[in-house]
């Protein structure tokens, strides 16, 4: 267990975690009910998972704006941590409707909810989606944004809906973009459980599972040093540390802050799988297939501003201890929370 300790967070009443029984979301929360930090969970678990959720619970749709008010009124958030949103690049150039609704409008929903209760901190799960086609690597966290797909656009809208906010009605933001999380904390039963599984670390550690015969690769032609494509990954737990600090600086009185969070090292998916290999003690078979439209050759964050800004650095997030993290929960859990 290596939570790194950040700046004293001691909120004056419960933080609200809208998606807080997703992925990232619930990870985060187990880091702060260790931090002994009261939080309230509000999912409504079209792709979360209520096993990952041991704080107090609200089955609530962002859409529905009568119990989203309720929430408030109940539980009186002085913050909100934001992981709420649709986040499938291919889903959203095909269903374009579903992504600016529940991204975008459902965003307002919960800021417009925040004004009306006087809660002014948000901490908002953004993506390296809205830079787009890179023009420098690594990325800065001032890069140009242009995002190439719906998804990209959206988190994009909803930067710019917090930072509007900011300047009109006083609330302090802070939007951290996402290169590629991966991992898990396996010692607090937590894991990566999608469907469908679009990931490419649980995706190659399920063929060692046996789930599926072959893990396919996206050409083999890049311009990188095996020609596949490059990323960069973080993990998890480093990813909920970065939050709590963000939320530590909005409550000391930051008002804005927009940053990447990523480790600044790049693995190709060759590599990848070789570490697989090495983790898992299978041979992992590849199927090298066409490229996929949209992807970048390379994606590598320069986290540099959230150091400054945060006094973060990724502590956990080695890719091999990343993969023998997701290994052992996915060993543990192979039919995932639905396992359990």
């Amino acid at each position: 267990m290596s939570t790194q300790q950040p700046a004293n967070l001691s909120p004056r009443g419960p933080v609200l975690v809208p998606g807080g029984a997703g992925y990232i979301g619930a990870h985060f929360v187990r880091v702060l009910e260790r931090l002994k930090v009261p939080v309230v969970v509000l999912d409504n678990l079209s792709t979360g998972h209520r096993e990952s959720v041991k704080a107090t619970f609200e089955q609530v749709d962002l859409g529905d704006r009568a119990a989203l008010a309720g929430v408030f009124q109940r539980h009186k958030p002085v913050a909100v941590v934001h992981f709420a949103a649709k986040c499938y690049v291919g889903e959203s150039v095909t269903e374009p409707a579903k992504y600016y609704r529940e991204n975008v409008i459902h965003t307002w929903n919960l800021l417009e909810e925040m004004r009306a209760h006087a809660c002014r901190d948000i901490v908002f799960s953004s993506t390296a989606a809205t830079y787009g086609e890179p023009r420098t690597v690594p990325i800065p966290s001032d890069h140009p944004q242009n995002p190439i797909n719906p998804y990209g656009r959206t988190k994009l809208h909803m930067e710019h809906m917090m930072q509007d906010y900011g300047h009109a009605y006083g609330m302090r933001t802070a939007a951290l973009r996402y290169f590629n999380a991966a991992g898990c904390m396996p010692e607090e039963g937590l894991g990566e459980d999608h469907e469908p599984e679009t990931h490419i670390i649980p995706l190659v550690l399920g063929v060692a599972l046996g789930r599926r015969k072959s893990i396919a690769i996206f050409g083999g032609d890049w311009p990188t040093r095996d020609g596949t494509c490059v990323r960069d990954y973080i993990h998890v737990e480093d990813l909920a540390d970065a939050h709590v600090r963000a939320l530590t600086k909005l409550q000391g009185g930051t008002s804005a802050i927009a940053c990447n969070l990523g480790t600044g090292n790049g693995y190709t998916v060759k590599e990848l799988v070789e570490l697989a290999r090495k983790v898992t003690g299978h041979a992992i078979p590849v199927e090298v297939v066409a490229r996929r439209a949209g992807d970048p050759a390379q994606l590598v964050a320069d986290g540099a501003k959230a150091k400054e800004l945060l006094g973060w650095t990724p502590k956990r997030s080695g890719l091999e201890q990343i993969l023998k993290d997701a290994w052992s929960f996915m060993q543990k859990h192979p039919r995932g929370y639905a396992g359990d």
